[in-house]
Formats: C-alpha cells, sequence, structure tokens
C-alpha cells in the first residue's frame, strides 16, 4: 500500500507550525522542503529567515525547543540545498525521521559515496536516507548509488523548488525502469502531482506520493488529502 505524504514549502516558520496545526492527527509523515537559494533558485525556512541564525532554528539547535508537534509527525527532510553534506549534523538536530540528498547538489559522486558509506551506524538504523534526483539525471547514476541509501525520490519536474509546476511524463518510464532493475526499491514521487495522474504514477510502482499544491492551493485541503489517500 503506497503513502501519501504532504509536503511543506514555506518561508516562514509560523507558516509551517500553521500547515502542521492543520494536519496534525490527520496524517503521520509529512516533507519539510529545504530551499536554500543557491542549489535552486526559491529559498524557504530558515534561508528566508536569517539561515542557521534564525531565531526559530537556533531554539531548535540549542534544544530549547524541537520542531512544531515533533512529538506527531515523521519528518522527512527534502534538502534543495547545497550544502546537505557538509552540515549534515546540523540538519540532523532538527530531528528527521527521513533525509533526502539531491543528486544534483553533488559536487563530486565519489565524496558523497563516501559519506554515505561513513553514516554511523546509529543514524542508518534510526534515519531513512534518500536519493532525489530529476527527470533528466542520468539513471545509470542512479542506480550505482541506489543500493548506499534507503529509498529512491524521483523528482516529477526538472525545475525543483518550487510547487504548481507540471508534471514529466517521462517520470513515469523512470519509475517502471528502476522498478525492474533494481527489485525490492522504494520509490517517492515528488512534483507535479495531482489528482489527475496520482493513479497512473501509482500504478507505474510509486510507493509514496509527495504532495504539495494539489493539497495546500485546493481549496479544501483536509478534503483533497483524502480524496489522494482513497486512492492508496
Amino acid at each position: 500500500m503506497a503513502d501519501i505524504v504532504p509536503a511543506i514549502l514555506e518561508k516562514d516558520f509560523g507558516e509551517i507550525k500553521n500547515k502542521l496545526t492543520f494536519l496534525r492527527g490527520k496524517i503521520k509523515c509529512v516533507q519539510l522542503d529545504f530551499c536554500d537559494g543557491i542549489f535552486v533558485q526559491n529559498q524557504t525556512w530558515p534561508f528566508a529567515s536569517g539561515g542557521f541564525e534564525d531565531g526559530d532554528f537556533l531554539k531548535i539547535m540549542n534544544e530549547e525547543e524541537g520542531l512544531p508537534y515533533w512529538e506527531d509527525f515523521d519528518f522527512e527532510f527534502d534538502l534543495m540545498v547545497a550544502d546537505a553534506v557538509e552540515n549534515f549534523d546540523i540538519y540532523m538536530k532538527l530531528g528527521p525521521k527521513r533525509m533526502i540528498f539531491h543528486l544534483g547538489a553533488q559536487k563530486n559522486l565519489e565524496e558523497f559515496e563516501h559519506f554515505l558509506e561513513g553514516l554511523d551506524m546509529y543514524i542508518r538504523d534510526n534515519v531513512e536516507i534518500g536519493l532525489a534526483f530529476r527527470p533528466s539525471d542520468d539513471l545509470v547514476v542512479v542506480s550505482r548509488l541506489s543500493h548506499k541509501i534507503d529509498f529512491l525520490q524521483c523528482m516529477g519536474i526538472d525545475e525543483i523548488g518550487a510547487q504548481g509546476r507540471e508534471f514529466d511524463e517521462k517520470v513515469i518510464e523512470n519509475i517502471k525502469f528502476l522498478k525492474e532493475n533494481l527489485p525490492g526499491i522504494i520509490i517517492s514521487v515528488d512534483g507535479g502531482i495531482n489528482f489527475e495522474n496520482a493513479e497512473e504514477i501509482l500504478a507505474a510502482g510509486a510507493d509514496r506520493l509527495i504532495i504539495g499544491s494539489a493539497i495546500w492551493k485546493s481549496g479544501d485541503p483536509i478534503g483533497a488529502l483524502q480524496d489522494f489517500q482513497s486512492l492508496v
């Protein structure tokens, strides 16, 4: 059975809290999108409000508080940032259940492989590591790295870091290829998903649908979430 995971892409910490308040008790897993304005053009919290010096961010770093409703959610972090490897320990302090690294953000694939291989066993036992890639990325490279991570995230769009973009149909073939050639691999799909294409994506083999604007811009977010959940 596939999972529906709402995605939150916000510049303001208060808006993140508002959306989590809305989802509380209705869903367990939520994706928080981190965009630094470097790897992708857009900026989200905390980069839109002072980066690692943001007041709310510092409170979490100093263990004065956690992410809103941290006890109610499993958070997965989509790290659309240039420094995910270098600042891995900082992102870990926010308390993720899953962390997603982007293939396109890695300057040196060998160093990235060494980073994955060197992760502490406690981390590997408690945090799932994902690899995200665009529709245009080389699936040979993705396949090579797949044995060092826990799941793959097929981006549904090439212009990542924004919501409301049109889904790239090439992703359907990518999912089928990966499911055939990497038996047992877990695949999330993120970007451009709506109620018109969700069933086709699931039929191709997707295990998780990460959904942003189709929920939040629907006019009835809870109704939209329930509609997507009814598909799985």
